[in-house]
């Protein structure tokens, strides 16, 4: 697409107002309408969000990927960008002066992001576009025909999209922007897989087992025997054409070194990806210490729980407990039942630590078994804001004999109450605009829900020493992936250093840390932000402890960091800081 005509269809969607109509007239209203303006933009670019937040209106159709489209985007962003530069802060209230930021630093980043050409790497083995398609299907809504005619529309789409991510691949390529090669041929193996399934037993099939009675009888055969159709002779044959281009053209030409740092700007590019992964421009080396650091508390707290139980060190238990069948799950519903009862008995404690509770139920069920081989042990769905659907957590109870009972009450607390749901809930409901209600914030979200393991403990939890040590477990992952993302990005690590580190300090089973080490090799800066974010937590509350004394409210704590939903990391600490400034002048 050419520049002009970027241009024409910027001007379509109404982007290049002239930026001088919000420096002036109405300041809160114009700005107000001005984010509406840009969250209905950034719905009609990701149709995936507005279908998972409950607006239907993009039900039918999915995220272009095309270069041409990445053009109109840098155009309008561009354009919007200006808009908000124009926009005279000191008129606004402080919410809205954290929305004005917040815009300001989403559509930098974003300029940033097209100018690097990360659209140019659509394709992984753990977060590529093609694995983002099935992986939506759970997402959608399927409660009328409506719905059920809209799915069958973005099926018949597939072979559009597949198209583009070949097209932007084939483009990352001559630009020596790709995934190491041996990561690119899984990706091939994962789209042969996708496509292989038939009709109904394919995962864009799935929905058409379980039309529910809100979709008349009269429609429900049409509908069913529309989406085998669109399975099998669109959906599956693209994703054939994916493999077989992965395979033969692109995985070919993979990079050899696993770490960004081999890609041109790679160095830039791995800074781009803590500043946005972690909300921090912290040096890597830095990080990469405060990992170090963390591993050797983590580990000497585990060595004390091993002595309390009797062995002689870690080693010791960590053997103990690979082989003792006690230690593990011996059905499905086991793990189910354990999950609900964590997450039942952590609610009436929730009162003594929240002002602010959700009103989003919130449910525990299994994940689909046509998911189970590679879902994660659990996940978080977030439920809608009016509260028609429920926040999920699912659980993996696949291999359940190989499920670790100890490490339930963490991963409970995590995924559930007072984690994500807790979090992402009260986010929904709060009176802000919708972007900052459904902000993604990694480091915030994950950062929150690892100290959210830790809050359990100061609360009295994990009771059995077994359980105590599985939270230690999950914090130690954690914090090995500040070492690893950083060893293998910016200190020039390859794998095979990192699977040693692994080994040294182990946080999960082998097949995990081969599969985790994989997944820093392929998202560079995303497995940072959980330890960064759950220590800028843990830090600023022991700041307003120091701070206020005796007139320290854990409850008013967790309220106003929490009252303005997920955010970066330094935003967080600027408004945390002010909160207690006030407390303190009240005191004076």
């Amino acid at each position: 697409m050419t520049l002009s005509h970027a241009l024409r269809h910027a001007l379509l969607l109404g982007l290049l107002a002239a930026p001088a109509a919000y420096a002036a007239g109405h300041p809160v209203a114009d700005f107000d309408a001005l984010v509406a303006q840009r969250w209905d933009y950034q719905l009609k670019e990701s149709p995936e969000l507005a279908t998972t937040i409950g607006d239907d209106r993009y039900n039918d159709r999915w995220t272009d990927y095309s270069l041409a489209h990445v053009e109109v985007d840098r155009v309008a962003t561009e354009a919007m960008l200006k808009r908000f530069e124009a926009v005279d802060g000191s008129r606004l209230d402080e919410q809205r002066q954290i929305s004005l930021q917040m815009s300001l630093r989403e559509l930098r980043d974003h300029l940033a992001s097209i100018r690097l050409k990360n659209q140019e790497m659509v394709l992984d083995q753990i977060g590529g576009a093609h694995l983002a398609l099935p992986g939506f299907v759970s997402t959608i809504p399927f409660d009328s025909t409506k719905h059920y005619d809209d799915y069958v529309k973005r099926l018949k789409a597939v072979p559009a999209v597949i198209d583009q991510l070949i097209a932007v691949s084939r483009q990352g390529m001559a630009d020596r922007l790709m995934q190491p090669r041996y990561l690119l041929e899984k990706v091939a193996t994962q789209a042969h897989d996708i496509a292989t399934p038939e009709g109904l037993a394919n995962v864009f099939g799935e929905p058409a087992t379980r039309i529910p009675a809100s979709v008349p009888a009269a429609d429900q055969a049409r509908l069913r025997q529309a989406i085998v159709e669109a399975v099998d002779h669109d959906v599956r044959p693209a994703y054939e054409k994916l493999a077989r281009f992965v395979a033969t053209e692109y995985a070919p030409h993979g990079r050899r070194d696993e770490g960004l740092w081999a890609l041109p700007d790679g160095d830039a590019r791995y800074r781009f990806a803590i500043h946005t992964q972690t909300t921090t421009d912290l040096d890597a080396r830095r990080i990469h210490q405060i990992g170090l650091d963390e591993v050797k508390r983590i580990e000497s707290e585990m060595t004390a729980i091993a002595k309390r139980l009797g062995y002689a060190g870690l080693p010791e238990l960590r053997a103990a407990i690979a082989n003792d069948p006690k230690r593990y799950a011996t059905s499905r519903e086991q793990i189910l039942d354990a999950y609900r009862g964590f997450i039942a008995g952590m609610q009436p404690a929730l009162p003594t630590l929240f002002g602010h509770l959700p009103t989003t139920a919130l449910r525990v069920q299994p994940v689909e078994r046509y998911r189970e081989k590679d879902a994660a042990g659990a996940e978080y769905h977030q439920g809608t804001p009016d509260g028609s659907r429920p926040g999920i957590v699912f659980v993996n109870t696949g291999d359940y004999a190989q499920r670790a009972l100890y490490a339930i009450e963490d991963t409970a607390y995590h995924e559930g109450v007072p984690g994500h749901h807790l979090q992402i809930s009260i986010a929904q409901s709060l009176p802000l605009p919708p972007f900052r209600q459904q902000a993604g914030y990694n480091a915030y979200i994950e950062g929150w829900a690892l100290y959210a393991e830790r809050l359990a403990k100061d609360a009295g939890f994990y009771t059995d020493p077994y359980n105590d040590y599985g939270r230690l477990v999950g914090d130690l992952l954690r914090a090995d992936r500040l070492v690893l993302d950083t060893g293998v990005h910016a200190l020039h690590w390859n794998r095979q250093q990192m699977i040693d580190f692994f080994h040294a300090h182990p946080a999960e089973d082998e097949p995990s840390m081969q599969a985790e080490t994989d997944r820093y090799i392929a998202w560079p800066g995303q497995a940072l932000g959980y330890k960064l974010g759950q220590l800028t937590f843990l830090k600023l509350r022991e700041r307003a402890k120091q701070a206020l004394g005796d007139r320290f409210d854990i409850r008013a704590f967790h309220d106003e960091v929490l009252s303005g939903g997920a955010m970066p990391l330094e935003l967080l600490e600027q408004r945390t800081d002010a909160w207690i400034a006030r407390h303190q002048a009240a005191r004076s």
